[in-house]
């Protein structure tokens, strides 16, 4: 059996496992790929062994973002919940027409370096384990596309954008590139996931509706 779920912000992908276990009394759940704790949104999780075997189906699935961008600040995780690194005093809001042509430059397939808080793995130690250590170390770009971005607002110093884009694609890591290619600095302050393929948000249930939906499957 398939679920999909929206994620509250405050908890992470792990915790909605954990809550599923406690609900069914099945230990063998997993989900699609990962939320942060900070972001909100689509989760596709499979309950049960057959279900948990095939969830790898939905893991090179395109995804799409709804992302809030704050201008004029870097952090050390790249989002909201991390530590000031940098910080550009007095900064003036950006033309739209800059703020589009910069974001047009993301179209297509290329390189980027993910955020130095993730779980990407340097032999054997995830990196932010090594990162909250101040351990110095480097990531190796990984490929991928952006099939589609999107400029929905633009309130200085904030940025809206939809973005659909390959598996694999840290929205973090896009968030800091604008900044530099912005040359003021950025950080992501909002995420919501609104798409995995074909499967959408709005088909998703509350996670404290769980409940009745697996009742009624029985």
């Amino acid at each position: 059996m398939f679920i999909l779920i929206n994620k509250p912000k405050g908890i992470t992908s792990h915790d909605v496992i954990d809550y599923l276990r406690k609900v069914t009394g099945i230990r063998k759940i997993g989900h699609s790929g990962t939320l942060d704790p900070l972001a909100n949104g689509l989760l596709i999780v499979g309950i049960g062994r057959e279900s948990t075997r095939q969830l790898e189906k939905f893991l090179k699935l395109p995804k799409t973002y709804l992302a809030e961008i704050f201008l004029g600040q870097e952090r050390d995780t790249d989002d909201a919940e991390g530590k000031i690194i940098s910080e550009k005093k007095n900064l003036q809001p950006f033309p739209v027409e800059k703020i589009k042509k910069t974001l047009s430059k993301f179209l297509g397939e290329q390189k980027q370096i993910p955020p130095k808080f993730s779980a990407i793995k340097i032999k054997g130690r995830k990196a932010y384990q090594l990162a909250r250590r101040k351990k110095a170390f480097q990531l190796p770009p990984r490929k991928i596309t952006i099939f589609q971005i999107d400029l929905l607002k633009y309130q200085f110093p904030y940025l809206k954008i939809k973005v659909r884009c390959s598996s694999g694609t840290y929205i973090r890591a896009l968030a800091r590139d604008i900044g530099y290619q912005l040359e003021c600095g950025a950080y992501l302050s909002n995420l919501c996931r609104l798409a995995i393929g074909d499967f959408n948000l709005d088909q998703a249930v509350e996670i404290n509706k769980i409940d009745n939906i697996l009742k009624d499957e029985h």
